[in-house]
């Protein structure tokens, strides 16, 4: 039941801006004091619930999984902190999770778009070319303005990574999600596939590890943020050794994304592209990792206070959801420390309040 929490402590009601008295009353928040005695009492470093930008709630290493296990995904996201959750990709029908009183508020994208055995079984609506503007305009109406192409994987004839579909019909995609009113992301490891999906009028980049210079002031131009899910492209080594003995340009390809992937990073930042935290938890990467996906943000050359705001306040009004405002929902996270000056301590936070529901 809701009630009256005081949250008393520093506010982080922007990267680079402290205040002081904030109250949750009946799940909204305010800063004026109530006239009633608060319920509970937090202390604290108060900032926005964490948001992973690149999430699979409903997805496993085989593809959907059982409503019970969708379920202990989200609640392991939701101990972490993770109070939004953009879904980049699911078999599994998780409307049923929406609401936002249980579990993390979900953005949905639908299943993914991919190219007819060009992609992980089970995971994708999978077509060849001709079928991809339908196939896009579907999934665009089944999710909640968002659709997730899939732009490039291994092409086995050509033993290395190649872009999933023609330029011209990726372009036509993107035009018929706009049409629908959703946006566009893409997964996209190659450095010829982001040439590809910026000529299309693409939304957003999952990945971007064959982010180059010249792509850079596209970026900044077209506005066109990217997720590069750093905690999943730890796993490219891994990938590179499986596919050495068949593969080998594949496999030399892949690890030089990994070996150049934190300079990338920062060289965007740099630049002014906009980054936001994705886990890409799902498949390999267990849930509840968002606060490794800030620290591997800070650790790429973003300062503490970036990587928060790629997880915070930035990525907030990017999906459109509200922060820590007059009247905003109370999905706040307590830190025992500054986090911009301890970064350490998001991996153990003080509370978790949803809705204005006290999660720990």
């Amino acid at each position: 039941m809701a009630g009256i929490i005081h949250f008393r402590g520093p506010v982080l009601t922007a990267p680079d801006r402290v205040s002081h008295g904030l109250w949750a009353v009946d799940g909204r928040l305010t800063f004026t004091q109530p006239a009633a005695p608060p319920d509970r009492v937090l202390d604290g470093w108060v900032l926005p619930g964490f948001v992973d930008a690149h999430c699979h709630i409903g997805l496993g290493p085989g593809g959907p999984v059982e409503p019970a296990a969708a379920r202990d995904q989200a609640l392991a996201d939701l101990s972490a902190g993770t109070l939004l959750v953009r879904d980049a990709g699911s078999p599994a029908d998780t409307r049923w999770m929406q609401g936002g009183r249980d579990f993390p508020v979900l953005i949905r994208a639908g299943r993914h778009v991919a190219r007819t055995r060009r992609y992980l079984r089970g995971f994708a609506e999978e077509v060849e070319p001709e079928g991809l503007v339908e196939a896009v305009r579907k999934q665009a109406r089944d999710g909640d303005g968002w659709v997730k192409l899939v732009g490039d994987w291994i092409d086995r004839n050509a033993g290395d990574l190649a872009p999933s579909f023609p330029a011209a019909v990726v372009r036509d995609a993107v035009r018929a999600a706009h049409d629908e009113g959703a946006r566009v992301t893409a997964h996209c490891f190659a450095e010829d596939t982001l040439d590809q999906v910026l000529d299309a009028g693409i939304d957003c980049v999952e990945h971007a590890t064959g982010l180059l210079p010249r792509h850079l002031p596209r970026f900044v131009e077209q506005g066109v943020p990217i997720v590069p899910t750093l905690i999943n492209i730890a796993t490219f080594p891994d990938i590179a050794a499986q596919a050495d003995a068949k593969f080998p340009r594949y496999a030399a390809h892949m690890r030089a994304l990994w070996e150049g992937r934190r300079e990338r990073v920062a060289q965007a930042h740099a630049a002014g592209v906009r980054i936001f935290a994705g886990t890409d938890a799902g498949s390999v990467i267990r849930h509840g990792r968002i606060a490794d996906e800030i620290l591997a943000l800070h650790a790429a050359g973003l300062p503490m206070a970036a990587a928060l705001d790629a997880a915070c306040w930035a990525a907030r009004r990017w999906l459109g959801a509200e922060g820590l405002a007059e009247g905003a929902r109370a999905d706040v996270v307590v830190c025992r420390d500054d986090p911009r000056a301890v970064p350490d301590t998001i991996r153990t936070l003080a509370h978790v309040v949803l809705g204005g529901r006290i999660i720990r």
